[in-house]
């Protein structure tokens, strides 16, 4: 069953990241512990396009990958049914087979899908792949860990 949308002011509420290092604008639709498809609006007004590249911007590949991550970790989140804690984040642990089709310049609106691979634990492995209009822009598996808190007792 498909839950409802989630606005930037929900989103804030999930990550850790803010502007100019947010890179969902809102959710559009997830299923939980399935699941998420999100939105990231590029503009030209994104502060990595002044030196990437001034005659042609494109949005970087590694911050195409951090928004796959980062609605990634609203997935676990919403999965989950916990809120974030400054104590225990969701780290970025791994990559694998990432690759990228085509760039993404101001303009687009690049759609976010994230499905789960497997949850064991505090280990999340995801599918994530990015397009626009259609078009596979990146495809990639990557892998985050929930930290431990610091505040538990490794001998209780």
């Amino acid at each position: 069953m498909t839950k409802q949308t989630l606005d930037i002011h929900e989103i804030l509420n999930y990550l850790p990241q803010r502007p100019p290092f947010l890179f969902v604008d809102k959710v559009l639709s997830w299923e939980k512990g399935k699941n998420l498809v999100a939105v990231k609006s590029v503009t030209m007004n994104e502060p990595f396009f002044v030196g990437h590249f001034p005659q042609r911007p494109v949005m970087p590949g590694v911050l195409i990958v951090e928004a796959l991550a980062q609605a990634s970790t609203v997935f676990a989140h919403l999965s989950t049914g916990e809120m974030p804690s400054e104590d225990a984040p969701y780290l970025f642990a791994g990559i694998d087979n990432c690759r990228f089709k085509r760039m993404v310049q101001p303009g687009d609106q690049l759609m976010l899908e994230i499905e789960l691979v497997k949850h064991r634990g505090p280990v999340w492995v995801i599918q994530g792949k990015a397009s626009v209009d259609g078009e596979l822009v990146c495809s990639t598996e990557m892998m985050s860990v929930k930290a431990p808190s610091s505040r538990s007792n490794p001998e209780e």
